[in-house]
């Protein structure tokens, strides 16, 4: 027998096929089946809780040892314990910047949005595209997509608030980039915060949370015309009665909440994450999760998430969804 004969009388066997296949760039689907196609959703992220008085203490020090003009933005990311950075949930960032008195951080604009939350502090102000924002503590301030913004701190003391950003997005879709002003400061004129689009007044939203009936009470952040803030990210409030519960919700949608008052904690899968002022934590989509408030006084919690941009690619899902009414002829 020739060698060629004995070469075409050899058996094929699957393991020839993997390694051919492999050989040319492509492979089996059959062999990921369950991974690419799973029986649920199944985020990369699991639930956390970051300790205000643990990242603040390290913040300060950032700021005693890290120079404005040399951090650009004097940051501490809040990153998943299962992720790198920039994931807080597989769709959103977190992190807690800092301004210290007379310090700039310096103009920039970039395709990532930006919800802030004001923790601590006064005498704070953001400038966008030309708008300068009085910060106070619990309001929301936005920085639309590709505006000009700077960052300033008057008088003493720091200036600390929770930012969230779109950027683990642009992971998958790679169009993210910042453009630098070419001075460290916008020109800007100061703005009406009470009449400003781009603020959301704690005081407002208390009041609204306070007048809505029953122990528990949830309000988003909504544009004057009904919409959500963004195309992609999104927010609300909540209140707790003291000693009450809030429903028990599961969805695909993930979110960051920061604690603005009270103590309590929230049962995330099958984990007890206790929290108080100050503390924020992450629920990554398709977690039971459910919010505690400890006897003695109400709770207030604020939250970010992708509502608005898993709504409106149609990915939205709750447990107690009737599926079937998704489907369309």
């Amino acid at each position: 027998m020739s060698l060629t004969d004995q070469v075409a009388t050899t058996p094929d066997t699957e393991e020839k096929l993997l390694a051919d296949l492999e050989a040319s760039k492509t492979l089996p689907l059959w062999k990921q089946m369950t991974k690419l196609n799973p029986p649920a959703p199944n985020p990369t992220t699991i639930p956390n809780v970051w300790k205000y008085k643990d990242v603040r203490s390290n913040l300060l020090r950032a700021g005693e040892l890290v120079p404005a003009e040399q951090a650009e933005r004097r940051v501490l990311m809040l990153i998943n314990p299962a992720r790198d950075a920039p994931y807080t949930t597989d769709t959103l960032y977190a992190g807690l910047q800092l301004v210290m008195p007379n310090e700039t951080a310096r103009a920039h604009r970039h395709t990532a949005f930006a919800m802030r939350f004001i923790i601590e502090g006064n005498g704070g102000f953001t400038a966008v595209h030309g708008r300068r924002i009085q910060m106070q503590q619990g309001d929301v301030i936005l920085t639309p997509t590709w505006n000009y913004h700077d960052h300033g701190k008057d008088g003493s003391g720091p200036m600390i608030w929770l930012d969230g950003l779109d950027l683990p997005n642009f992971r998958h879709f790679p169009v993210h980039f910042v453009e630098h002003f070419n001075q460290p400061r916008y020109p800007a004129e100061d703005a009406d915060s009470s009449t400003s689009p781009l603020v959301f007044s704690w005081s407002e939203m208390k009041a609204r949370l306070d007048s809505a009936p029953g122990d528990w009470a949830a309000r988003r952040y909504l544009k004057a015309d009904g919409s959500e803030v963004s195309r992609v990210l999104g927010g609300c409030a909540e209140r707790l009665a003291a000693g009450e519960s809030s429903p028990s919700r599961r969805e695909t949608t993930s979110s960051v909440y920061h604690v603005v008052a009270g103590t309590g904690y929230s049962v995330i899968g099958d984990k007890k994450f206790i929290w108080e002022k100050g503390d924020t934590f992450c629920v990554p989509s398709w977690y039971k999760y459910q919010h505690f408030a400890d006897a003695g006084e109400p709770v207030y919690l604020y939250r970010f998430d992708d509502k608005p941009m898993i709504e409106a690619l149609g990915f939205y899902r709750s447990e107690d969804m009737d599926a079937e009414s998704l489907v369309t002829e």
